[in-house]
Parts: structure tokens; sequence; C-alpha cells
């Protein structure tokens, strides 16, 4: 797939025809899947708790037939938890394996857990039973979120507070993932109390470079690049350049996602706060990541990513002004972003398609309301960054996360003009059409060679 999206089958690909498609394909099946498939997770073999997880018990048919696929989806389960097991002994554990081994431990990992995921086929009869309500919906009361973030509101020092001391980071072994590049995890306790879990970074590293500058680099909503084979990826090409490239998975997302969840639910159905707990989770995150970076290398950091990602980017060369400078990152590499959070929480076409506002709504949140908490989470200075040191990939025809709004922003923080890629695009044909136009990476990697 890969292959052919880089040939000059790619260039009809990343037009804005596959933006509409894959709008319609998510919407009307990989959400409406996901929620069954997260709904089989909870239930266990069990059909009476499959049901219960339905809005409609209704609407449930088949029966006899839905048993056996839970049956089926638990027999892979059991596959998946025993690789991973094998996976963990081999890659953290104090025993020798050999790096051939290890490659082929993690062939086998992220070939069963593909197949887990892909699990989601096997409900498609009762995609109808939640096509409207793809979303499991856990959304907080104003005064719940007032409670925990209205102070944080006037203080956000304190709600983006690097830890003391940092959490202590394990590195796994390393092993040979492709020509010229080595791959290994990283993992640590994350600062957040909200989250009360384990963060996980894949390192990308290029053979033979003793100190290579790092990108941080974050995935979008509902992406778990570690856990699906062949997906589309803008970036690898980085690794190639000599640039080691670190992926942390988000909050809810991959090895993260709570129990009955499927990745990135929790983002959008506990909205607004999901938001805010994501945000400040995860800019402290990387901030242990960034101290990673800088004790393993002495080459610049930069940090990124698509989407999601890029938006915890910014949070965090606006925050960052309240770390120690060692923590503050050097360069920026954005990719389908937008300028305010709630551009995208609110008025972009995905969330319009959750129907987030409709449902805050209805649990009495206002427009208002919701804006007392977002200076939290949008820019309101000058980045840590110089504006030269900040690469931005946009489509102007991106409504996911709307252009006019990422317009703004880089046009407050004066980002110069050789470093503004604006194609005619959508959200999702961006990273299709970076497969064949590498100009944003090259002029990111002068960017982290000017630094360095």
């Amino acid at each position: 797939m890969r292959a052919c999206l880089r040939s000059p089958i790619g260039s009809l690909v990343g037009r804005p025809w596959f933006d509409r498609a894959a709008m319609h394909l998510l919407c009307n099946w990989f959400f409406p899947l996901s929620r069954l498939w997260a709904a089989a997770r909870a239930a266990e073999g069990s059909l009476e708790r499959f049901v219960a997880e339905m809005p409609d018990a209704s609407a449930v048919h088949g029966r006899s037939l839905l048993e056996g696929r839970l049956r089926r989806f638990e027999g892979v389960r059991g596959r998946v938890l025993d690789s991973e097991r094998e996976w963990e002994a081999a890659f953290f554990s104090d025993g020798d394996v050999a790096p051939d081994d290890l490659a082929g431990i993690e062939r086998q990992r992220l070939f069963r857990r593909n197949g887990y995921n892909a699990q989601r086929r096997l409900f498609a009869p009762w995609r109808s039973a939640v096509r409207a309500a793809p979303i499991r919906w856990a959304i907080p009361s104003p005064e719940e979120v007032a409670a925990d973030f209205a102070s944080l509101v006037a203080d956000p020092a304190q709600a983006f507070a690097v830890p003391a001391p940092l959490p202590p980071v394990a590195e796994s072994r390393r092993f040979p993932a492709a020509p010229g590049r080595r791959d290994r995890w990283i993992r640590f306790a994350s600062p957040s109390s909200r989250m009360n879990d384990e963060v996980v970074a894949r390192v990308y590293e290029p053979d033979s470079i003793a100190d290579p500058p790092t990108l941080i680099f974050g995935h979008g909503i509902c992406v778990e690049f570690d856990h699906w084979r062949g997906l589309v990826d803008e970036i690898e090409a980085l690794v190639a350049m000599g640039i080691r490239v670190v992926r942390p998975e988000a909050p809810w997302h991959g090895r993260r996602v709570p129990d009955g969840r499927y990745g990135g639910e929790m983002f959008i159905a506990s909205a607004p706060r999901g938001a805010l707990d994501h945000f400040t989770a995860a800019a402290r995150e990387w901030a242990v990541l960034i101290d990673w970076c800088r004790r393993t290398s002495d080459a610049p950091v930069a940090i990124g990513g698509s989407s999601l990602g890029a938006m915890t980017s910014q949070v965090i060369v606006d925050k960052a002004r309240f770390w120690p400078e060692r923590l503050r990152p050097d360069a920026m590499l954005l990719i389908t972003h937008t300028g305010r959070i709630a551009d995208a929480a609110v008025h972009g076409s995905m969330a319009q398609a959750w129907g987030i506002a409709e449902n805050t709504m209805a649990q009495g949140w206002t427009g208002e309301l919701i804006g007392r908490f977002m200076p939290l989470l949008d820019p309101v200075g000058e980045p840590v960054i110089p504006p030269e040191n900040i690469v931005t990939v946009l489509g102007s025809r991106d409504h996911v996360t709307p252009f006019a709004s990422a317009r703004l922003l880089i046009e407050e923080w004066r980002v110069p003009p050789e470093n503004r890629f604006v194609w005619r695009r959508g959200h999702f044909s961006v990273p299709v059409a970076m497969l064949r136009n590498r100009a944003p990476l090259h002029r990111f990697k002068a960017v982290l060679d000017e630094i360095g």
C-alpha cells in the first residue's frame, strides 16, 4: 500500500476526493465498528454484557451468531495477550535475546495486534445498532470540571508544572527494524494523576549516528501507529535523513486504552474535560521525553505531530515558558493543525459528525462555559522557539482541523514563508501527499541542521 501511494497512483489518491471518501468510511464504518469492538472488549465473551453496552438492546439481532463472534473475538484476544507477554519478556526483562529473535517477536506481536484490531469486521452485521451513536458518552457537568480546572485557568504554570524529580525512564533492547534503522521502546509513569498509567514511546534510531537530532512526533486522534500494519507514515523518511524519531502513545490510545473503550474514544466521550485532561497530561509527558532526548544525544530536540499531535506541540511551545530552559524544544514540525483547540473540537467536521456540541449542551454546557477553560490550552503569547524554527504543513481544504484557524496562528507567530507549505488538500490527503512530496521534511531537516 505504501509503495503504491509513493507511485504515480499516489498523486490521484492524495486529492480532496480522498478526504470525502475517508470521512464517509470513518463515520459509517470505522467508528461504529470500533464501538462494537470496544463493547466486545468489555463483554469478555458474555452476550448479556455486550448487549448492555448497546444504546438500544432491541436492535441487537442474530444472537446465536453474535455469541459465536464473541467467542472468536476472545480467542484472538487471548493470542494477542500471549504475544504481548512474550514481547514484554524479550524486550524489557534481564534475559539475553538475539537481535534477529527480537525482530521476529516484534513481527508476531504486530501481526497479531493488527489482526485483533481488524476483528472489528466481525461485528459488521450489528453496525446499524450504533451507527448513530458510535461514542459511549461520559460528559462531566460544568461544576465537576470547574472544581478541578477553574483555579488552573488563572495559574497555568501549576497545570503544566513539570514533576520534580522526573520519573525514571526504562529502555528496551534495540532491534533491526529496517535497513539502516534500529528501533526500541521507552516507558515511564505518566506525571498526570488523572492518567495514572504508563507512557510508552517507540524510538526509531538511524544507524551509525552517535548524536542524532530528535523529533518527538505525536499522532492523530484514534490513530494507533504501533498496533496496525502498513499505516501511512508521513515522517518515516526523516529517519533515513539521520533524524531520531520518538513516537509516544497519547493518553487513551494504544496500550493506554481504558477497558471497554477504543483508541481515542475517551478524549471525545468526556468532552470538554477530555481535552483538558489530555493536553495537560501529554505536555508533561513530553517534558519527560525531552529530558530523555537531551540526556541521550547532544543534538537539537524538536517536537511535532499530525492533527492531535500537532496541537499537543502547540500547547507545549506555549506552556514550556514555565519549564526549565533545557526542557524547551528547539524546533517544531506541524502537520494538519489548527489555531485554537475549540475550532477543531467544536467546529471541525469530525467533531460535528461525532455530535460533540449537541451532547455537551445536553449536559448543561454552553459556548461561554467551554470558553472559560480554553485559555488554559490555546496559545496566549509568543512560542518558546523562534518562528524560523517552525515548519508547518496545511491543507487549504482541511475542515477537520480548520485551515483558516491555523493560518491565523502562523501569521501571529510570524512563521516565515519558506517554512509554510499550504497545499490544496484536505485533512487526510495531506499526509498521503507527503509520501510523494517531501519538501516539508527536507526543509525541516535544514532547520535542524542550522540549529545544530
